[in-house]
């Protein structure tokens, strides 16, 4: 009898098990799951979507589990994602409510996956038993739009140093003494070492702008009442200056030099600076000078009480004859090399027909900004790094090799190694803003947008306006790629004015659902390059998620146009989906 009831218990089971399963595949098809977005997008390298929806009252039985198995199936081949089971002994209610169903799933693109659908299959099970739900596909993919940016490269050169602007040298001619009470210029002063040193400056004729002569008296009487004696004592240098030019035959030269005569009447100036030098008298006999000037009153009021100072003997007779002068200050321009001397003579150190030094280090990098050959720039700039260890010589053979991996595509990783090298050096001797946009520039045509941003926000600190601008486009691209697109769009938003740059940022605003401004900023890069496809193909793609029919048209046709192979990735691409059975688009791929 025990052996006929486990027969019944076993038999029970088994048509109970049977019972369920399909039970629960049935009613497996009131399950409700969407998948989000659909179709779905590639960010940053990765994909990600949610799967959500409810599986039905009483559809869970005692004992069971039911697994939601999803894959992202492309071509002969499938993504197996992540399962996501539910037991029944974990939802008590499942009787009397639905069961949420909420899962993100996340997966690396690769280009393969491009063409795919995301399909779910439950599988219902209990023991060593189960049964599978037909698959259901959810969303279709992928939306490649982020993977339009475009790699915007800036080279930063640091500046060279060398100021080739006219410089004004000045030449100081220590004082000519004059007797109290006259204006005479002797004969004594003139021969003497500082009347040489003149009259050796003008017989050189040093291309001068200007000679500034300041005449100036002593405090007492004698020097004081005559009012006119500090203009005449530099009218008397003046007169001297124009009798050494005609006598050295200046002619018409003479007429470019200007004179400035300073007379300094009543000012106690001259004579605080040459009692402060004196030592002949202590420094609280000094402050008794300085108490009267600063206490107020007349000159004559002043001068009249330092006479009445013990030390005011010595003083006249030590520091007064020191203020009878003219003092004569010549400003004569800096002797420069011309820029063609200097262009000659740097090609000659590049190709070992001059020494080195022909140049100053300044010199032979400024040189580099005058030939618009970028050869020619890194052939200086390799030969400046050898002039010592000066970070921007290797700053701006870097910034070389990026221009010449710039102009020269077929050679971009050779150059954009030989840039790294340079930069690292650079970086070593000193972190600038402008090491920093190079080596941003590098990571990024090395394929780390990570690295670019880092490099990017360490220089625009203390940046110029120019490489500010300049780096921003590196930044804004780096940005698209980490998806962190409302930086995307603030950083391309102040970059260079570049087809690329105005490119990127309409990509930003598609990407940060900104269609309106997306547009804009496309149409600004084809007027900025009118050949330049890709814009063409992202306006069009924002007029497609705009709903704007006539627009995706035009666009396309326009992308086609200039690059054929667009026309393929156009037929496949998603954003096109609403408008791909028209017959206006049909012909615009044609």
């Amino acid at each position: 009898m025990r052996k006929l009831f486990y027969a019944f218990v076993i038999i029970g089971a088994l048509t109970f098990s049977s019972c369920t399963l399909p039970q629960m595949i049935k009613a497996a098809k009131e399950q409700k799951l969407e998948a989000t977005p659909n179709p779905l997008e590639v960010h940053k390298d990765t994909v990600n979507f949610d799967l959500a929806g409810n599986l039905p009252i009483k559809m869970l039985k005692k004992g069971t589990v039911y697994t939601l198995n999803t894959f992202y199936k492309y071509g002969e081949s499938e993504l197996a994602l992540d399962p996501v089971p539910f037991k029944a002994e974990d939802y008590p209610n499942s009787s009397v409510e639905e069961i949420k169903v909420s899962k993100t799933f996340t997966f690396p693109y690769q280009v393969a996956y491009k063409v795919g659908t995301v399909e779910v299959q439950g599988v219902a099970s209990k023991g060593t038993k189960s049964k599978t739900t037909p698959r259901m596909p959810l969303a279709t993919g992928l939306i490649t739009t982020s993977k339009l940016v475009q790699n915007s490269y800036y080279a930063a050169f640091a500046d060279h140093g060398y100021n080739n602007q006219e410089e004004l040298i000045p030449v100081i001619i220590p004082d000519f003494i004059f007797e109290r009470g006259k204006s005479v210029l002797r004969t004594s002063e003139t021969k003497a070492e500082k009347g040489k040193q003149l009259d050796a400056f003008i017989a050189a004729k040093n291309v001068t702008r200007t000679v500034t002569i300041t005449g100036t008296h002593s405090p007492e009487g004698a020097e004081r009442i005559n009012s006119k004696l500090s203009q005449e004592r530099a009218q008397a240098i003046e007169k001297y200056y124009r009798a050494q030019m005609k006598k050295y035959d200046y002619k018409g030269a003479a007429d470019s030099i200007k004179f400035i005569l300073k007379p300094i009447v009543d000012d106690w100036t001259e004579f605080k600076t040459a009692l402060a030098a004196y030592a002949g008298i202590s420094n609280d006999e000094k402050t008794a000078y300085l108490d009267i000037i600063n206490g107020g009153g007349s000159f004559e009021d002043q001068e009249k009480q330092m006479k009445k100072l013990k030390t005011y003997n010595k003083v006249f007779k030590d520091v007064y004859p020191g203020l009878r002068t003219a003092k004569t200050e010549i400003l004569t321009i800096k002797d420069k090399k011309t820029d063609a001397e200097i262009s000659v003579l740097a090609k000659q150190i590049t190709s070992g027909q001059a020494n080195a030094d022909a140049l100053s280090f300044e010199e032979l990098m400024y040189s580099a900004t005058l030939t618009p050959s970028t050869e020619e720039k890194a052939a200086i700039y390799e030969a400046a790094t050898k002039k010592g260890s000066n970070w921007n010589a290797h700053n701006n053979l870097g910034a070389a090799y990026i221009k010449l991996a710039m102009e020269n595509p077929g050679r971009a990783a050779e150059y954009a190694d030989k840039a790294a090298a340079q930069l690292e050096i650079a970086a070593k001797l000193r972190e600038t803003p402008e090491v920093h946009a190079n080596l941003a520039t590098v990571a990024l045509w090395k394929g780390n947008p990570y690295k670019a941003n880092s490099h990017a926000t360490k220089a625009l600190r203390g940046a110029s306006n120019e490489v500010t601008r300049g780096v921003n486009g590196v930044k804004g691209a780096s940005e698209i790629y980490m998806a962190n697109y409302s930086s995307a769009v603030s950083s391309t938003s102040s970059a260079l004015n570049t087809d690329v740059n105005l490119f990127n940022k309409g990509l930003a605003q598609l990407l940060n659902k900104d269609y309106s401004n997306a547009a804009a900023s496309f149409a600004e890069a084809t007027r900025k390059n009118s050949n330049y496809a890709i814009a063409y193909y992202g306006a069009a793609v924002a007029a497609a998620r705009s709903g704007n029919g006539d627009a995706v048209v035009s666009n396309l046709t326009s992308a086609v146009k200039i690059d054929a192979s667009l026309k393929e990735k156009a037929l496949t691409d998603l954003e096109f989906t609403k408008f791909a059975t028209t017959e206006a688009f049909r012909n615009a791929l044609k």
